[in-house]
């Protein structure tokens, strides 16, 4: 499971629809009392914190898949539970080709490019619907952000203030517009609007002990980043990367097992954009 990017204090603070929804989480379950603003500031990690705490989880102050799970389902008080989607206008994207199509009717459609998620941070695939809508919330989310359903991380289509990256696999998982293709659509995209992501989706599979591949080479590669693999990158897991693999669980709360999973990847990810102060949606 992947998510957009990783909630969190930073210098500058992160800034964005997806951190009032963070805000307006915890102001509604009672841990955050200043104004709810899309800024993650010193009162949105402490009350993070707080919350993580009396949850059971780690009390990092970052704002994670399983984080975004609980905290949705106590306190996110959006509309995706009360909208029904309805069927047209509808949104299709396709992974492959990189294209959104905007549909009017079954027939009636208009193109725009865009960027997906890295092979890292793939964008979702799935049914989903529009539940969310902001005006100029600046920053990378440029002239538009429409929030997606997704339950597990902040994802949505939105402008952008790198319109070089349209066309490629860029994002954490967003879905990326040239911002006068974005705000072409926002106002005749409402609430309910459902949204297909269709095509491959570059997960990760699982990795254990004598498999071999590029996504081996990849996962030895952030390892060696992060400090925990020293040696050749060879496309082959085997006992030395198990090792390095086992510390970085260890050092990271998981389960010690050598395996790389959904939980050991999303980990890395979250250690490297830490230590890289990325901060993109």
């Amino acid at each position: 499971m992947y998510m957009s990017r990783f909630l969190r204090l930073t210098q500058p603070n992160m800034q964005g629809p997806d951190v009032f929804s963070i805000n307006q989480a915890l102001h509604n379950l009672g841990y955050l009392r200043s104004k709810v603003d899309d800024i993650f500031h010193a009162g949105t990690d402490q009350a993070l914190r707080q919350w993580q705490e009396n949850a059971g989880i780690n009390p990092d102050g970052v704002v994670d898949p399983d984080v975004w799970c609980r905290l949705g389902s106590q306190g996110m008080m959006t509309l995706e539970h009360t909208v029904l989607a309805q069927r047209y206008p509808a949104i299709t994207i396709d992974l492959q080709s990189r294209r959104l199509f905007f549909f009017h009717s079954l027939e009636a459609s208009r193109t725009y490019p865009v960027a997906i998620g890295k092979r890292s941070t793939p964008s979702p695939p799935g049914n989903w619907t529009i539940v969310q809508k902001a005006v100029n919330p600046g920053g990378p989310f440029g002239a538009r952000w429409m929030c997606l359903s997704v339950p597990w991380g902040g994802y949505g289509i939105h402008g952008t203030n790198n319109p070089r990256s349209i066309g490629r696999m860029a994002s954490h998982g967003c879905i990326r517009m040239y911002n006068r293709d974005v705000i072409a659509i926002y106002d005749q995209t409402p609430l309910g609007t459902p949204v297909y992501i269709i095509g491959e989706s570059l997960t990760g599979r699982l990795l254990q002990q004598g498999a071999r591949g590029e996504d081996v080479s990849i996962v030895q590669r952030r390892l060696r980043t992060l400090g925990y693999y020293r040696y050749r990158i060879d496309r082959y897991f085997g006992p030395r990367m198990h090792e390095s693999v086992v510390r970085f669980q260890q050092a990271n709360n998981l389960a010690a097992d050598g395996i790389v999973g959904p939980d050991t990847y999303v980990a890395i990810q979250k250690a490297l954009d830490m230590r890289s102060n990325d901060t993109e949606p």
